[in-house]
């Protein structure tokens, strides 16, 4: 027998099926009636995270057909391969957002749940030519933000983070217009590819741009402003979680940061609670930061780094000019 043959054969005696079918089932049953109202999504199925990864794919090419469509479209077939992309897309997306619907709306009638599918759908396909604008305004702001860019191809190509904005701009519409399940999915998707968090409830404003992009998180009540500029590792999340009388964590209170236009926020920098960043601040690396700052401040913590810097210097000087002189050889 070669290498991998049998590994699907079908073996007796090790467990007992039916036991654990059963069992299983039982787990189920006592989840279900303990949830009551966060019970499951039921007998129609839950939006599939498999369908709704072809589906972004497929509505990434038919924004931008040139540069993240197939090799085989050019200028002259660019309009057909929109309107057949499309028409498969939304009409996947609708059944993945009627799916949601049973569920949150299962004691309307089938009509109404259809209805309002049909609206969501409908308001979301009218909203792809602006979703389009504000996302060649983010390729725009990562390009002339990053000396690092060649050109706007190159930035929407490659950029892990416009992948990540492409998505949350899709999915926050989705959000908005009333299926937050389906854009939750759509936003983990890029950040299942990307290592970028953002929640599809965050309100972000014009020009974003995330620079390098791994590790960031931003989070649901967020609200950014225009011409906003992350580095890696930035958090824009919540201080607390209030519990209501019976301990369960209250739901979509304001709770994360509010950042104003042209702000610029470091590597590492951590900003937690509902505060405000004036607009036009810079906020340095690493820097810890639960208190509103107003418009034109500059936060950062250079005496501590400068500190910590001497005293690795008095400490153990054989070691740091060994490091240097290392690198220095290495390049």
């Amino acid at each position: 027998m070669t290498d991998g043959e049998g590994e699907d054969q079908v073996l007796d005696g090790y467990w007992d099926i039916g036991r654990l079918v059963s069992d299983l089932g039982a787990v189920r049953s006592r989840w279900r009636q303990a949830q009551q109202h966060h019970a499951e999504y039921g007998a129609e199925g839950f939006p599939s995270r498999a369908s709704l990864m072809k589906i972004t794919h497929a509505l990434c090419g038919a924004l931008f057909p040139l540069r993240l469509g197939p090799n085989t479209i050019r200028v002259h077939n660019e309009d057909a391969f929109v309107a057949e992309t499309l028409q498969t897309a939304l009409s996947r997306l609708y059944r993945q957002i009627r799916l949601e619907l049973l569920y949150a709306m299962h004691d309307r009638a089938p009509a109404e749940i259809d209805a309002e599918a049909a609206r969501i759908i409908g308001a979301f396909a009218e909203s792809l030519p602006s979703v389009r604008e504000l996302l060649d305004s983010d390729v725009e702001a990562a390009f002339l933000g990053d000396p690092a860019a060649r050109s706007m191809d190159e930035v929407l190509i490659c950029y892990p983070s416009m992948l990540a904005i492409i998505h949350h701009r899709l999915a926050h519409r989705l959000y908005d217009l009333g299926a937050p399940l389906v854009a939750r999915i759509t936003s983990e998707i890029a950040h299942s590819q990307t290592g970028i968090d953002i929640h599809p409830g965050a309100r972000i404003g014009h020009s974003f741009f995330i620079d390098h992009g791994t590790g960031v998180v931003i989070g649901e009540t967020a609200i950014v402003g225009n011409r906003v500029r992350l580095y890696q590792g930035v958090t824009l999340g919540a201080r607390s979680f209030p519990a209501d009388e019976k301990g369960a964590l209250e739901k979509a209170l304001p709770r994360h940061p509010i950042i104003e236009d042209d702000v610029v926020i470091y590597a590492g920098a951590t900003i937690l609670g509902r505060i405000i960043i004036g607009s036009r601040s810079v906020i340095g690396g690493n820097v810890w930061l639960t208190d509103s700052v107003p418009a034109d401040s500059n936060v950062r913590q250079a005496k501590a780094q400068y500190e910590v810097t001497s005293r690795v210097e008095v400490s153990a000087p054989h070691r740091v000019h060994g490091l240097r002189d290392g690198f220095a050889e290495n390049i």
